[in-house]
């Protein structure tokens, strides 16, 4: 044995006959110590659950060479809940170890479709993963049961037709079927067949999980963003009533906050005028000869947000919403006929590193959102939640941002309350805590800087265009948020 041992061995390794001896001395030593049966480690301060996980296939393949990882684990690529492995190998016997069950099986070794995976270890192909799982199988001991429920199977056929597409599955299918005669699975096929056509509305099937069959009845939905839209419906459900009534009583008041609305709604997105400018635009229609796309994108914000009738209407049903949404953004975007204005998108599109709903689950998302809106009971809660299903599914090819932020306003605005406005500095501030909540599920910070920017509007004078400008200026409203950052200039409250 190397002079060396224990150093150059792995972190974690199964002793053997040859191995024993040095083992034994090393252990005496100190300098490995035993984390499982005939396992050893010379990691001699983290705990053996933290060593076990962190070489978990290598472990395996030490314990089993040639296995083939199967049933439950083959389709989520993981240790169940209780830390079970599913393989099929030349044993019968569990290995236990800390924090994981190692739990073989006979069977038929790994076809020529079956991948190789780590060391010496196979991975079944997805078809005979899908065929295995079929079969039903009993938790045993407050175990898990070696295969998937047939809802988990369906959940996985619909997950490769959202993300792969029709001829993935298609192809699926075709695999599923030349292999199942060697399995002797033609049953489970069958059975697999009937599902893949009922997902792809080719026959009918009796279907158990929520999103196989909103799949079938044409109205499939993103399961990730219902997730991120239960946990928003959590936080907010479970907020204090918030009221900041609105006190604006009279006409100018409610066309210069209607101005400042419509004008740092369009500059968060791009569409950048001076105020004087952007002014003559909304109040007296004048259309800049250079840049009229954009010009009509402040006026169409501005017809929407200045009209009392308009803001008030709330969707009703889910049909309302989906007029409402398509009205409203063919008024903004009604001088680019090339975004398709009140026509949802037919292609995906993202920002950064969120892509947003797929064209196909925008209806059946905005759906899924629709019912956790409902349930909602205040204003504020209604009104955050509203913006940011729309920002989230993105149901447009461009305009998305400005129509989550007028159906936000609607919200409060048929409730009497003051709206919400995003000044140009708090952009970085909104568009991160909107990210927060779409890439980590932390709703904390979009609630919090959108309840800031409600303060914000409630202390500002409306009174005329100019008062309010000042009392803007002097709040660094207007600064641009980069520079800000960089320099530490932040958005202030008004000095009453």
């Amino acid at each position: 044995m190397s002079a060396k041992f224990p150093e150059n061995m792995p972190e974690v390794f199964v002793s053997n006959t040859r191995l024993s001896r040095d083992v034994i001395r090393a252990v005496q030593s100190g300098k490995l110590r035993n984390v499982g049966p005939k396992l050893y480690s010379r990691n001699m301060t983290d705990s053996p659950e933290t060593i076990v996980r962190r070489n978990l296939w290598q472990i395996l393949d030490n314990y089993l060479p040639g296995a083939l990882i199967s049933d439950r684990t083959a389709i989520e690529n993981k240790p169940a809940e209780d830390g079970s492995i599913f393989v099929i190998a030349d044993r019968k016997m569990d290995i236990r170890l800390p924090g994981i069950i190692i739990r073989p099986r006979k069977g038929i070794p790994a076809l020529e479709s079956d991948r190789k995976f780590i060391g010496s270890l196979y991975l079944c192909s997805t078809a005979r993963a899908l065929l295995e799982n079929m079969r039903p199988s009993r938790a045993r001991n407050s175990r898990v049961p070696r295969t998937c429920t047939k809802h988990e199977v369906e959940q996985h056929l619909e997950t490769v037709l959202r993300l792969s597409g029709e001829a993935a599955l298609n192809s699926l299918r075709d695999e599923i079927k030349s292999i199942s005669t060697i399995l002797s699975l033609e049953q489970e096929a069958s059975e697999l067949n009937n599902i893949i056509g009922a997902l792809l509305g080719t026959r009918t099937a009796q279907l158990g999980s929520d999103i196989a069959r909103a799949r079938a009845d044409g109205k499939p939905f993103d399961p990730n963003r219902l997730q991120l839209f239960e946990k928003l419906f959590i936080s907010l459900n479970n907020l204090a009533p918030c009221h900041r009534r609105s006190q604006l009583n009279k006409a100018e008041e409610w066309s210069t906050i209607s101005f400042f609305d419509a004008y740092f709604s369009n500059f968060i997105e791009g569409t950048e005028f001076g105020v004087t400018e952007a002014a003559e635009i909304a109040f007296q229609g004048k259309i800049p000869l250079q840049r009229p796309e954009d010009a009509h994108d402040i006026l169409g914000t501005y017809k929407i947000v200045s009209s009392s009738a308009e803001m008030k209407k709330l969707p009703t049903s889910f049909p309302s919403l989906l007029e409402l949404l398509q009205q409203r953004h063919a008024q903004i975007m009604g001088s680019r006929p090339e975004k398709s204005p009140g026509k949802f998108k037919s292609q995906s599109n993202r920002a950064g590193a969120t892509e947003f709903v797929a064209p196909e689950l925008v209806a059946g998302t905005l759906m899924r959102g629709f019912q956790y809106y409902q349930a909602l009971g205040y204003p504020f809660s209604r009104a955050i939640f509203m913006m940011f299903l729309i920002s989230e599914v993105h149901p447009f090819k461009d305009g998305n941002g400005r129509v989550a932020r007028i159906m936000m306003n609607a919200e409060l605005i048929a409730a009497g309350e003051n709206r919400i406005i995003i000044p140009t500095i708090f952009r970085n501030n909104y568009l991160s805590a909107l990210r927060a909540m779409s890439l980590s599920a932390i709703s904390e910070p979009l609630i919090r800087t959108l309840d800031f920017a409600q303060r914000y509007v409630t202390q500002i004078p409306w009174t005329s265009l100019d008062t309010a400008q000042k009392a803007l200026t002097e709040t660094n409203a207007f600064e641009d948020p980069n520079i800000a950052d960089r320099d530490g200039i932040r958005l202030t409250l008004p000095v009453q």
